[in-house]
């Protein structure tokens, strides 16, 4: 059987590379972007079973890379990496048809069980810290 492809963008490259060393011990990581354009064309190109995406990036969103890529009938299994504990934000990525959405506070322990869940199609959110307006 062969292993889990996984395409990650961040447009932090600290965490970009913390993400792809985490998930490289498991899964295969086939490519990597810094930007929203950048990872649609990546994703687009390399066909990966999994994207791992901030939900905040520059030129084009998470939120808008995705749904884009649904629009083409060729989204992969979906995992929001965020900052954002805001339950809008929540909302408009499971609105997506996202399977996961993490906390970067909680990334070393939520990330790859989120991978996994979202391959077995079954939904993981990582606990929120209080949210204040």
């Amino acid at each position: 059987m062969s292993r889990i492809r996984i395409f990650v963008a961040d447009d932090h490259p600290n965490i970009l590379g913390k993400v792809a060393s985490l998930l490289g011990h498991t899964f295969d990581i086939v490519g990597t972007a810094g930007d929203g354009q950048s990872a649609y064309e990546g994703v687009k190109r390399l066909k990966p079973d999994v994207l791992v995406i901030d939900i905040t990036m520059p030129i084009v969103s998470g939120i808008e890379v995705v749904t884009k890529l649904r629009e083409t009938g060729q989204a992969p299994k979906v995992v929001f990496l965020t900052v954002h504990s805001d339950p809008d934000f929540l909302r408009a990525g499971l609105a997506t048809g996202a399977f996961g959405y993490v906390m970067k506070a909680r990334v070393a322990t939520d990330l790859v069980p989120s991978v996994q869940h979202a391959v077995e199609g079954r939904i993981y959110i990582s606990p929120f810290p209080e949210y204040k307006k």
